[in-house]
């Protein structure tokens, strides 16, 4: 089965500034490129930061605070306090940046997501450069597949090259991403591996089991 990594879904137009790029600079690039954030390259092109919207609107939140007459020094952390008087991308950013190698799968760079708290990730080559950037709209392209595209890949990559056994008596329907597989196979450890590789193809929103089988080659402490 093909395993859509994110190369496939990135997008290799990266807009990234330098540690010396000012303030202004960054907001207007920003705003120019519709963007929320952008990568921070040192000079050999490695990403040492991400600088987003939001560390922009900080430090002008810190620096109108520092500013009031209700200003309380101690109300606000080191590292908060530390980016008032900040002008540049290398002073704002938020270090180490999260990235992801342009080889992990879909799933490893939704999963970093989630656990990171973060909309997208600068994807790295394999020197370790910036090559793109992956963003949780990128990734939702692979639920966009066709169900006659699914089908097709279940058929040929599941059923026929994977499964050497008879799968003539299985049916295969896709509707939404949802894929049933009915019919009847000859083992059931068969029917089991044919729902598990089903909901590795990619683009597959669900897998309903509608398979019966011939002989139960099953152990009985995997049956259920």
């Amino acid at each position: 089965m093909m395993r859509i990594t994110v190369k496939d879904v990135m997008t290799r137009r990266v807009v990234s500034v330098t540690e010396d790029t000012c303030f202004k600079d960054i907001a207007g690039i920003l705003l120019a490129h519709a963007v929320s954030a952008v990568p921070v390259l040192d000079v050999d092109g490695h990403v040492i930061g991400v600088v987003s919207e939001a560390d922009l609107l900080h430090k002008e939140e810190c620096r109108e605070q520092f500013r009031g007459e209700d200003y309380r020094p101690q109300a606000r952390s080191g590292q908060e306090t530390g980016k008032t008087g900040a002008e540049t991308a290398g002073e704002l950013m938020t270090a180490p940046a999260v990235t992801v190698s342009m080889d992990a799968s879909v799933v490893t760079a939704s999963r970093l997501m989630e656990q990171r708290g973060v909309k997208r990730l600068p994807v790295l080559d394999g020197h370790r450069r910036l090559t793109g950037i992956v963003s949780r709209r990128d990734l939702l392209k692979v639920f966009a597949r066709s169900d006659d595209d699914i089908a097709r890949e279940v058929r040929r990559d599941v059923l026929v090259r994977s499964l050497w056994t008879d799968t003539a008596r299985v049916r295969v329907t896709v509707a939404d991403g949802v894929v049933t597989l009915s019919g009847r196979m000859t083992l059931r450890k068969d029917s089991q591996v044919a729902i598990w590789m089903t909901q590795q193809v990619n683009g597959v929103v669900d897998v309903v089991d509608e398979l019966s089988w011939d002989r139960d080659n099953t152990r009985p402490e995997d049956r259920h």
